[in-house]
């Protein structure tokens, strides 16, 4: 909480208004689906309703804690605008809705309805959660790890007929008797020639005979998300498909490779883009390299061309180079990196070399 209000004296902010779940699970702990921080320079109350009055008694740090009996946004505006001192307070505009923000000014007294919101230059709490302490690291390690472990397993259970849902429901329940929370997102299982579409999400299509296999998925460890991706081959590879594959490895190390602390985004998006482009392949990769991850699947930064941001001690990014051939096959693998001062840590150590099965 330090660090905000350091954060908010500098933008010359008395007060903020905190709504969106993973701000506020990052700064006071609190994970019900029902709150509102808010938060200034000397001191921080959480609202919420009466569903929540033993978990936020027992997961709430460096708050006060309030139950509100209607909303618990009006109630911390109401809140903020009768501190000493908040004649006005920020808000994250990335994350209000026109309505949201209509009804908080309704609540207030005239006078202030006009000016006492002022919508923050840059979101101040997603930029904090993109440098993660060292107990947040070992827990996104561990989650990379489970789905490395997954990764393994799944390749027992892929043969040719085989739904792609039940690839995905398979996983997903390993998923579960590993201790996973929950997975970090729609597991992606894309076979074939679906394998071509990146967010082939697994349907009732069979697994081919012959062909390409896109795993794209990560679990939840205590809040936090990991995400991983590989392409296996069902088969033996024609010499196009092997070649392809080995230049989407190719441009997936190099720009693993690429990222230290210093770097740009976009330096470490070209890196992988540029293997690409000297094998003919740039139309084919349609999406950036990658992006953050950590209380949410995808976080500031965004590993992309003109991506100006610089990559810092902390960060936990995803490094994904993919090539789509409609109507033909895709690839895609991914990694997360952790960026230290000397380079980047992998913490996702499945193999990468192309698997037959």
């Amino acid at each position: 909480m330090g660090a905000l209000r350091r954060r908010l004296t500098r933008a010359g902010l008395p007060g903020l208004l905190v709504t969106h779940p993973p701000d506020i699970r990052y700064l006071c702990g609190f994970t019900g689906s029902s709150g509102a921080l808010a938060v200034t320079r000397r001191t921080a109350r959480l609202f919420t309703d009466g569903r929540y009055t033993a978990q936020a008694a027992e997961e709430v740090k460096a708050a006060q804690v309030q139950i509100s009996s209607g909303s618990p946004a009006v109630a911390a505006t109401q809140w903020l605008a009768a501190q000493p001192g908040v004649a006005m307070a920020g808000f994250d505009a990335a994350k209000t809705t026109v309505a949201e923000l209509a009804r908080w000014k309704s609540e207030l007294p005239s006078r202030l309805r006009k000016g006492f919101f002022q919508a923050v230059p840059a979101p101040l709490v997603e930029l904090l959660r993109s440098i993660k302490d060292g107990d947040e690291l070992a827990l996104m390690a561990h989650a990379a790890l489970v789905g490395s472990k997954l990764f393994e397993h799944i390749l027992s259970v892929l043969r040719p007929g085989i739904a792609e849902v039940e690839v995905a429901g398979e996983l997903e329940h390993r998923a579960r008797m590993m201790g996973a929370e929950g997975m970090s997102f729609e597991t992606i299982v894309a076979s074939g020639l679906r394998s071509a579409m990146p967010h082939g999400r697994a349907s009732a299509a069979p697994l081919p005979r012959r062909g390409f296999v896109t795993l794209d998925f990560g679990i939840i460890h205590k809040g936090y998300c990991s995400d991983m991706t590989r392409t296996v081959f069902l088969g033996k590879p024609k010499p196009e498909e092997r070649r392809i594959y080995e230049a989407v490895l190719e441009a997936q190390e190099n720009a693993v490779s690429a990222v230290a602390a210093g770097v740009s985004c976009a330096e470490v998006d070209e890196a992988a883009r540029s293997v690409l482009r000297r094998g003919g392949l740039a139309e084919a990769f349609t999406h950036s390299t990658g992006h953050g991850v950590g209380l949410e699947i995808h976080e500031q930064p965004r590993v992309g061309a003109g991506q100006a941001t610089r990559l810092q001690p902390g960060m936990v990014i995803t490094i994904e180079p993919g090539v789509y051939l409609a109507g033909k096959f895709g690839i895609r693998i991914e990694d997360m990196v952790a960026v230290t001062r000397s380079g980047g840590q992998v913490l996702t150590p499945a193999p990468k070399a192309l698997i037959e099965l």
